[in-house]
């Protein structure tokens, strides 16, 4: 059983592993600290002091605390993104491209029609970002639909592409009007997203990133086409033979998962940069991923695990200015997470088998 396999069957069959959603996770972000921890002694720091002096600082200032919430709204639709593939069996690897897309929609629309005011602005926005996220993923579920093609090749091939699209237009297109910097022009702002508090950074997009968590849950739980999407996920020819059209589920899940990041792309632009930059959300998919992989893909779970991250994000600033220990010290720490959480899954996915195997034996010993 390969890596990815294991992943499947423990994520796709978590019901039967209520306890390990928590112990696992908890055990693994515990383990990254400590890993952490160790290297910090081998550059003779205090780690103690670190984490004490992160948590603190971070934790008594309202403006840090607003960050966590901005670094953690795009992680969170990037992880709605692939979670809600994986429920269908389909690896998305390909948010970062789909945000891509989003922010290049978003940022096209804020510059050209700056005219609608700002409620027709971010409307327009929003829904154009969407679209562009979804048709992005749904080229890769048609494709995978179509000639069966890996998901994974195609979505990180269509990352690449869309990065080139987007150093096209920066650089050609939509090239700021000086044109000394490879950047749009900045965004007018009646086309920013509002902000929440004045001295914050943090904005109203939050609170669209949490609609999204609720949309994410409703629709794969409560709808019909939620229990589709599930049942391809868990056994895609017993949903074959059962009457369910597999492949037009899988290009509308895709099509769906695009949407999310699509999203992200959208409150990126106009709730945070306002301006389309190369490589403006680096590694945001990437980290999407491994939020998902260490919520088990539960949405409950991908917001605390997001605001986690983003915690992280911000600690790592933090400890850089006021204790000049540099921010990889501390971004490491996501790192071990990602081994660890690897780990989980690979020790659950023996056990899983074993389990079967020994149903398996007791089920021919009854039958004889």
């Amino acid at each position: 059983m390969g890596c990815i396999a294991r992943i499947k069957t423990v994520i796709l069959r978590k019901d039967q592993y209520r306890f390990s959603m928590w112990l696992y996770p908890i055990s693994s972000i515990l383990l990254a600290f400590i890993c952490g921890g160790l290297m910090l002694l081998l550059l003779k720091l205090n780690p103690l002091q670190i984490y004490k002096t992160m948590l603190l600082m971070t934790l008594k200032d309202p403006y840090s605390i607003g960050e966590i919430f901005v670094k953690a709204t795009p992680l969170m639709l990037s992880a709605l993104s692939f979670a809600f593939a994986f429920h269908a069996g389909l690896f998305n690897i390909g948010a970062d491209g789909q945000l891509y897309m989003g922010a290049l929609a978003a940022v096209l629309v804020s510059l050209k029609f700056a005219g609608l005011g700002t409620a027709g602005i971010l409307v327009l926005a929003f829904l154009l970002s969407a679209l562009a996220g979804g048709l992005w993923s749904g080229l890769a579920g048609w494709l995978k639909a179509k000639f069966n093609a890996n998901e994974i090749i195609i979505t990180i091939m269509l990352n690449y592409v869309a990065f080139q699209i987007i150093n096209f237009m920066v650089n050609g297109p939509i090239k700021e009007q000086l044109g000394a910097y490879p950047q749009s022009d900045p965004i007018p702002k009646q086309a920013y997203i509002p902000l929440m508090f004045s001295r914050s950074r943090l904005h109203w997009g939050l609170v669209l990133a949490l609609l999204f968590v609720a949309v994410f849950y409703l629709l794969l739980i409560k709808t019909t086409l939620g229990f589709k999407i599930r049942a391809v996920g868990l056994n895609g020819e017993a949903a074959e033979y059962a009457g369910i059209q597999t492949k037009q589920v899988l290009i509308v899940t895709m099509l769906l998962t695009g949407v999310f990041a699509g999203v992200a792309g959208f409150i990126e632009i106009n709730g945070v940069q306002h301006i389309l930059i190369q490589g403006f959300s680096p590694n945001i998919g990437g980290e999407g991923t491994i939020i998902a992989l260490l919520a088990y893909t539960n949405p409950i779970g991908i917001v605390l695990a997001s605001l986690f991250f983003g915690f992280l994000k911000v600690g790592a600033n933090i400890i850089q200015q006021t204790s000049k220990v540099p921010t990889s010290a501390i971004t490491m720490i996501e790192g071990f997470v990602v081994i660890f959480v690897l780990i989980s899954y690979y020790i659950q996915g023996m056990v899983a088998q074993r389990q079967s195997k020994k149903l398996t034996a007791r089920t021919q010993t009854s039958t004889e």
